[in-house]
């Protein structure tokens, strides 16, 4: 979203990421992260509205930063608090060089180890997602379109993954 805002063309992701590069000075962003939830929604605003006012690259490198960072903590929590040995970086952001450092510094600080997919399996979580309606309809769950629906605030620990539960 904030690429598209910079008019930057699809896939954004790898643009910000040069961009990034070229920045030097951080500029303040809200950083919000409650427990293992994460919040881009005030980040996001705060970036659109910095736009024209600081340098685009400086502007790149701190949303940049900030979002990892918070990817980061949520990561270290989880670690901590479940006591994994291995991370495992998916999904299109995965090919982004700063979030690998800094997911394989927590993974070190936690004796874990750190594992990113190939930059060829590193796209759209869209195939992960059609992945994901094929096991539940393998697993027997279908669910009619009309009467599925969205739930912004369900929670992956609330979530029923039937392919995975203990028999």
């Amino acid at each position: 979203m904030f690429a598209r805002a910079l008019g930057l063309k699809h896939p954004g992701g790898p643009k910000v990421e040069e961009l990034a590069g070229e920045g030097k000075l951080f500029i303040q962003l809200p950083y919000v992260v409650k427990g293992m939830d994460l919040s881009y929604s005030g980040l996001y605003t705060a970036a659109i509205g910095k736009i024209g006012h600081c340098r685009i690259e400086d502007l790149c490198y701190s949303v940049q930063e900030v979002c990892f960072s918070m990817l980061a903590e949520v990561t270290e929590r989880a670690l901590a608090h479940t006591g994994k040995r291995e991370v495992l970086l998916t999904g299109g952001v995965a090919r982004n060089k700063r979030l690998q450092e800094m997911i394989e510094y927590i993974s070190k600080e936690h004796d874990a180890e750190f594992h990113v997919v190939p930059p060829s399996l590193a796209g759209d979580n869209g195939a992960m997602i059609a992945w994901t309606g094929i096991l539940e309809y393998a697993s027997g769950r279908i669910i009619r379109v009309e009467e599925s629906r969205v739930k912004p605030r369900w929670r992956l620990d609330e979530v029923t993954v039937p392919w995975m539960e203990e028999s």
